[in-house]
């Protein structure tokens, strides 16, 4: 009898058979490898740069209210404000093609590095990969977000200190409420770019060429604020996955109104759930021959 026939009897004759342990050790290495690649540390060296530099510029220019973006004015009253100037600079462009070069990295790296075949002999198989993929994809996400809006925090607090928040309504909040709207805002911003993970996840699956993977996801992220910016297709605007994604400045209302983020948190889980369905349809029945 073979040692995966052997069944034990124990508490009264009940069955009892060994069961397979899940362990982190692949989604670990998948993080590993993403934190040492110098290319990604680069890249979050200069997002974690840009509420520095923005920040350091306000504190130089000190602009008047009226003469710029409303979140510089505001700026100098509370250093907060130069984490949500930060990611709403970064999150027209910059922050979607750090996601969209994680995300068509995942798969086409290792078909073009020719590692792909080797990593679907594990037990789980495709499945498996994809989930572990997807998983490190999303942390570094949540890291590359988390950093920025660190360092933007420290840097903001540091230049312009920690008075009352001035919200869109005229209304002041104080620095632990404001504090805890930021973090809701950082929060939203990475599910939203968690959808972006998904779709990017996706089209590396279709493709050998990491490169050619994020250039494309980064045209559909362009295409999408392109048609977002025509009033003539509101009817679609609903469906664009960039749609709702300035929705987090609703939270600078006083009181917060939840009713926009609420739909980009649905728009951002359908785009998620289609993304990574699409991936696991191409990726299950595709020819690994990389």
């Amino acid at each position: 009898m073979s040692a995966a026939d052997t069944v034990s009897t124990v508490d009264g004759g009940a069955d009892w058979a060994p069961r397979r342990r899940v362990g982190t050790r692949f989604l670990r290495s998948e993080m590993g490898l993403i934190a040492r690649r110098r290319r990604n540390q680069a890249a979050l060296a200069v997002l974690a740069a840009i509420p520095i530099i923005i920040a350091i510029v306000i504190a130089a220019t000190r602009p008047a209210p009226g003469s710029g973006p409303p979140l510089f004015a505001a700026m100098l009253d509370n250093g907060l404000i130069t984490v949500l100037a930060g990611l709403s600079i970064e999150l027209g462009l910059f922050l979607p093609l750090a996601v969209s070069v994680l995300a068509g990295d995942a798969i086409a790296g290792e078909a073009n590095t020719g590692t792909l075949r080797y990593l679907l002999t594990v037990p789980a198989g495709r499945v498996r990969l994809l989930a572990v993929k997807f998983g490190g994809v999303v942390v570094a996400t949540f890291v590359t977000v988390g950093v920025v809006a660190l360092t933007g925090g420290i840097m903001g607090i540091a230049l312009f200190g920690t008075g009352d928040m001035v919200t869109l309504s005229g209304t002041t909040l104080p620095f632990g409420e404001a504090l805890g709207r930021v973090a809701l805002a950082v929060v939203y911003i990475v599910l939203c770019l968690v959808a972006v993970a998904a779709i990017g996840l996706f089209v590396s699956t279709l493709t050998e060429q990491p490169i050619g993977a994020a250039v494309a996801m980064l045209m559909f992220i362009i295409l999408s604020q392109i048609l977002g910016a025509f009033s003539d297709l509101d009817w679609l605007h609903p469906f664009l996955i960039t749609n709702y994604w300035s929705a987090w400045g609703d939270l600078l209302r006083d009181p917060p109104a939840y009713d926009q983020m609420l739909l980009g948190l649905l728009s951002a889980g359908a785009w998620t759930a289609f993304g990574l369905s699409a991936a696991w349809a191409r990726l299950t029945t595709k020819d690994i021959t990389s």
